[in-house]
């Protein structure tokens, strides 16, 4: 073999090595970030918080406590009527006409537009909304980075749990690959 062949075989084993080590650094960090009751063994205080604060974002807890500061604060919301059609309402609704999909088609339209052409206006002057929408452009960054961070906790490969899936994965690799031909077997007679 020529000086140029042999240099690019070289390469390549280099190459594959080094992939194989790669390999088995991404299999072990993927292990050890999904081995959970070892990561509870070795910290389980922390381990629970993380799983109770991920359960809590995930529950939607974020905007359950918004919402009941904002009832403590400003009180419940009135509920909505049973009924929200007096006497004038009634009438005009049958002047519309005695078809009731066309009436209530017809309704949608006119009270979406009343309430788009009308909703800069309440949103001014509505306190709570502003408050509401304070809180909200203010939680939902916090709390989504913040849940973000409990999530990568949670599936972080830690070192000792790395260091003892890497070798597992590489004594098992060892026993399951077939030894290389030596050296003195790959070169061709002369």
């Amino acid at each position: 073999m020529g000086e140029g062949t042999i240099a690019a075989r070289a390469e390549v084993l280099a190459a594959r090595a080094a992939l194989d080590g790669e390999l088995e650094r991404l299999e072990a960090s993927a292990r050890a970030a999904v081995d959970i009751p070892a990561k509870v063994r070795r910290n389980p205080v922390k381990t629970a918080g993380v799983a109770a604060g991920a359960g809590f974002m995930l529950a939607g807890g974020p905007a359950r406590v918004l919402r009941g500061a904002r009832n403590r604060i400003f009180g419940k919301p009135d509920p909505l009527p049973k009924s929200m059609l007096p006497k004038e309402i009634d009438k005009a609704l049958r002047e519309l006409g005695d078809d009731g999909t066309r009436v209530r088609g017809t309704l949608e339209r006119e009270f979406a537009a009343y309430l788009k052409e009308n909703a800069p206006e309440r949103k001014d002057r509505d306190l709570n909304g502003i408050v509401a929408g304070l809180l909200a452009s203010v939680g939902k960054p916090v709390a989504q980075r913040y849940g973000r961070q409990l999530v990568e906790q949670l599936f972080a490969p830690d070192g000792p749990g790395f260091a003892e899936q890497l070798a597992k994965v590489r004594t098992r690799r060892a026993a399951s690959e077939p030894k290389p031909p030596s050296d003195e077997a790959q070169k061709p007679p002369a």
